[in-house]
């Protein structure tokens, strides 16, 4: 409880306070929101790779999933957008339901069948013959519920409410249950622990994560195509942002993505014609040095991590 209180107040409230005067601090909005996205997003998948090794390569699927479930609930039911959001993370959690048994198949096949999965319903989506339902490839506009600020509010108050699960996770006997998984599942389950029914609870909660987060994200841009939703660039970045930074930890992914999105934003603009060399430069090395991520460097030195 004191280890769980000790990371809410020096990890999360600071995060969370500085997420949300941002906005008065930096005129661009749209980028202070894809931190906030991508912050949410790695804790995100950090709680079903981070707590059971299973990888995700489809992450962006229930991603998209709480896209189209907001502007269905939106365009085609009249939600008002809180109600959407609600649809929206149960867009995700139904398709993170759907997917449950790949958790069966080991850690690389899981991820492959995951990322099949994730083309399966982007497939079906951008689909013209469900253009009255999801508009198809033609693009989607919620201009009538378009709210910038209201809805990086709302991003601000999902990135809390997920440092929180996180927070709750690392210092839970739960949490504690799905390292061991982690670590030995064969083990685990001789010492009692059980496995399948741990790994489904993480990847449901990542996936009620990922449909949320994907849910503000069509209110806060309010037009996109399904390419937009189901871009695999989002899971490879949640993914890399994760490893960069030290999976199974709170601070990890924190800073992987402040490091690499940072640098994303600042190399792509004033010096992009060395942009991916030296963007991969800082993923090979850290690959190579620092395979447990950045906060490595702190617990060499025994220095506790959260």
């Amino acid at each position: 409880m004191r280890r769980g209180l000790r990371d809410v107040l020096f990890v999360v409230l600071p995060v969370v306070i500085i997420a949300a005067v941002a906005p008065l601090l930096y005129a661009n909005e749209l980028l202070l929101f894809s931190f906030v996205m991508y912050l949410t997003l790695a804790q995100g998948l950090n709680a079903i790779y981070g707590f059971t090794g299973y990888l995700p390569f489809g992450y962006v699927g229930v991603f998209g999933a709480g896209a189209y479930g907001f502007a269905i609930s939106v365009m085609i039911l009249g939600l008002p957008p809180f109600a959407a959001l609600a649809i929206g993370a149960a867009a995700g959690v139904m398709l993170g339901l759907l997917l449950t048994p790949l958790l069966r198949l080991s850690g690389a096949y899981f991820a492959i069948a995951n990322l099949a999965a994730a083309q399966a319903v982007y497939q079906v989506v951008s689909n013209p013959a469900l253009q009255d339902i999801t508009k198809g490839p033609y693009g989607v506009s919620l201009s009538e519920v378009f709210a910038p600020r209201l809805s990086y509010e709302v991003g601000v108050a999902v990135l809390a409410a997920t440092l929180l699960a996180m927070a709750w996770l690392r210092n839970s006997r739960f949490g504690l249950s799905l390292q061991a998984i982690r670590e030995d599942p064969i083990s685990a389950a001789m010492a009692g622990v059980a496995v399948v029914r741990g790994r489904t609870i993480a990847w449901l909660l990542s996936a009620l994560i990922a449909g949320l987060t994907g849910a503000v994200f069509a209110w806060h841009i309010s037009v996109f195509y399904p390419e937009t939703a189901f871009d695999i660039g989002i899971s490879i970045f949640a993914t890399v942002f994760t490893l960069f930074g030290g999976a199974a930890t709170l601070i990890g992914p924190l800073l992987g993505v402040l490091v690499l999105y940072g640098v994303y934003n600042t190399i792509g603009i004033t010096v992009p014609q060395y942009f991916q060399l030296i963007y991969g430069a800082l993923i090979v090395g850290l690959v190579l040095f620092l395979p447990d991520g950045l906060v490595s460097l702190l617990t060499r030195r025994g220095i506790r991590v959260p």
